[in-house]
């Protein structure tokens, strides 16, 4: 029973370790096989049923919205811990930026599996920065205020910088994480 009928209830302890383990498993499957993998694939990698996957995500577009979303929160949650677990924020920034750049190269068939429906498409995309720039900017004002990376750096215009340099990542020759560190380098005010 709910004290509050306009609150949602939540959800019972193993229907979220339910969910995430959906989240996880999809995840990994549509970094292995594409967004296309099929659904059995997913809910035995989660050690569920497929009826589970259609309970919690009823479409397959569903599953990848929320496994995107999923994502973006670890990424943006992961910046306040790595800030609080490192002596620099520099060395923060920089892992985090390669958390990022891992984030984008394993997003290539998310846009092509969303482009049919522009508006997810748009949503995701207005998601994905409200979260994540507030993230790069906090560890940005760190490392800048530490007097280790150069001052006036954006936080779009830096996401956006690795995330270019990502594009080319399925190419044999090129080493996106590679030249993420470049760029990160580059920050330095040292």
């Amino acid at each position: 029973m709910v004290d509050n009928p306009i609150e949602a209830p939540r959800k019972r302890a193993d229907a979220r370790r339910n969910q995430q383990a959906l989240l996880d498993a999809a995840a990994a499957a549509f970094v292995a096989s594409g967004v296309d993998v099929p659904v059995r694939e997913i809910a035995t990698r989660a050690g569920v049923g497929v009826g589970t996957i259609y309970r919690h995500f009823p479409t397959r577009a569903d599953l990848i919205v929320a496994v995107y979303r999923h994502q973006v929160e670890a990424c943006a949650e992961a910046g306040p811990t790595l800030l609080a677990a490192h002596g620099s924020p520099q060395a923060a920034l920089g892992e985090w930026i390669t958390l990022f750049a891992d984030f984008l190269t394993t997003k290539h068939g998310l846009a092509e599996a969303l482009q049919s429906d522009a508006a997810t498409f748009e949503t995701l995309h207005t998601y994905f920065l409200d979260r994540l720039v507030p993230t790069c900017a906090a560890l940005l004002a760190a490392a800048t205020a530490a007097g280790e990376i150069h001052p006036d750096i954006d936080p779009y215009e830096l996401l956006r910088a690795v995330g270019n340099l990502c594009i080319g990542g399925s190419t044999p020759r090129y080493d996106p994480r590679r030249m993420v560190a470049l760029l990160v380098a580059g920050l330095s005010a040292k």
